[in-house]
């Protein structure tokens, strides 16, 4: 009784500006290509029994092309494999806040898909003896006890939620469930599966319990996904192939369809912009597939911001217009080490000016947003506040 458990499609991401000659924005259609060929391997695999952790899309209201990548790509599974149940649960991007507010979800049971959108339901197949308590990250929901049903051989739990402790630092406070849940209330050792859907790298949770991960690139920190990974040892991104009967489980890594590459990170102590210069041309030259078409950071440390001034700023232009994008995130001195350097004068306050530039530059960035156009826009406003403040004293005659 084999199963494809996946989960957080987030079909209708939208990063960069980047828009296809058909006016779609590049990382929409990215996503889209990566979820078509995911469902081309999965009807490869022609398993007995297909479930969806939730995310299906990206937001609640979703565009007009990810509704249709979405529609065609489970029409695809109901048409290709029209004995296979497709049990699917609302994740936190697909659930509305109201709950007047119809889910988007709703869509698929059009085609026969078995969906939860609003509550916890027991899905059963008595053919397969199958069992499926399909529970969705919904606020307020009233849970049911995490318990599976009698009566059935196969048992699986599939919820969409955050298992207490399981994200990690680079995840948690960017994209928090509804659902909170202790690794004990899942009673894992109870059911023969549970799938999970909301962490985007795949991970065992428990014995027969497991995230599948997202199937691209799709948080607000794909550069944490990829650390994490490498240090995992996981193959990138993928699905879930499991056996409910043997226990035998395979993670089947599915190609994106626009690598991303992070560049070794530079620390750029004691180097002058052309050494700068320099170490990045090489990180591009070496870097293995090239940059051309691909989503790229170049990381620089304990590199001053008169330095940054400095730097070819034509050589990093070239860069952005080969890569599809290309974020130099540079990253200031600590406060000792400016100091050893030389930046400020001992003893002297420092300015408000001074104080928000140097915030600026030791603020985590999300991904697509330039550090040098953040620091240049926040210093704007703080000088159109100083001059509104000043316009507004009142003239003391004197």
């Amino acid at each position: 009784m084999r199963i494809v458990h996946l989960a957080d499609l987030h079909l209708g991401f939208r990063q960069y500006q980047r828009l296809t000659p058909s006016g779609i924005n590049q990382r929409e259609a990215d996503v889209a290509g990566t979820v078509q060929r995911a469902i081309a391997q999965i009807v490869a695999l022609a398993p007995e029994a297909i479930v969806v952790g939730g995310d299906v899309f990206h937001s609640v209201r979703p565009s007009n092309p990810a509704i249709l990548h979405a529609f065609r790509a489970f029409s695809a599974l109901r048409d290709r494999l029209p004995d296979t149940p497709i049990i699917m649960v609302a994740g936190n991007h697909d659930a509305p806040r109201t709950t007047e507010t119809g889910c988007i979800l709703r869509l698929f049971r059009e085609i026969g898909v078995y969906v939860a959108d609003a509550k916890a339901e027991l899905f059963t197949f008595p053919s397969r003896s199958l069992a499926v308590l399909a529970v969705p990250d919904v606020p307020g929901i009233d849970r049911p006890p995490l318990l599976p049903p009698d009566g059935f051989t196969h048992r699986v739990l599939l919820m969409h939620g955050e298992v207490a402790g399981m994200l990690p630092a680079h995840a948690a406070p960017a994209d928090r469930a509804a659902i909170e849940i202790p690794t004990a209330d899942l009673h894992a050792d109870a059911w023969s599966y549970v799938a999970l859907g909301h962490y985007h790298v795949y991970r065992e949770v428990a014995p027969r319990a497991y995230y599948s991960g997202s199937l691209d690139y799709t948080s607000s920190n794909p550069w944490g996904e990829l650390r994490e990974e490498r240090e995992a040892g996981v193959p990138g991104k993928g699905f879930i192939e499991h056996d409910l009967v043997t226990g035998a489980h395979r993670f089947h890594p599915v190609a994106p369809s626009r690598p991303l590459l992070d560049l070794e990170p530079i620390d750029a102590s004691g180097m002058g912009a052309t050494e700068l210069d320099a170490a990045l041309r090489a990180r591009v030259d070496t870097a293995r597939g090239g940059i051309d078409e691909r989503v790229v950071r170049a990381t620089v440390r304990n590199v001053a911001r008169h330095i940054v001034r400095e730097l070819d700023h034509a050589a990093l232009r070239d860069y952005r217009k080969r890569a599809m994008h290309f974020h130099l995130d540079t990253r200031r001195p600590e406060p000792s080490v400016r100091r050893r350097l030389g930046e400020g004068a001992p003893g002297r306050r420092a300015t408000l000016p001074e104080i928000l530039a140097e915030r600026l530059q030791e603020r985590t960035l999300p991904p697509g947003m330039e550090r040098e156009q953040l620091v240049t826009l926040g210093m704007r406003y703080l000088q159109q506040a100083e001059d509104a403040a000043t316009a507004a004293m009142p003239v003391v005659d004197g």
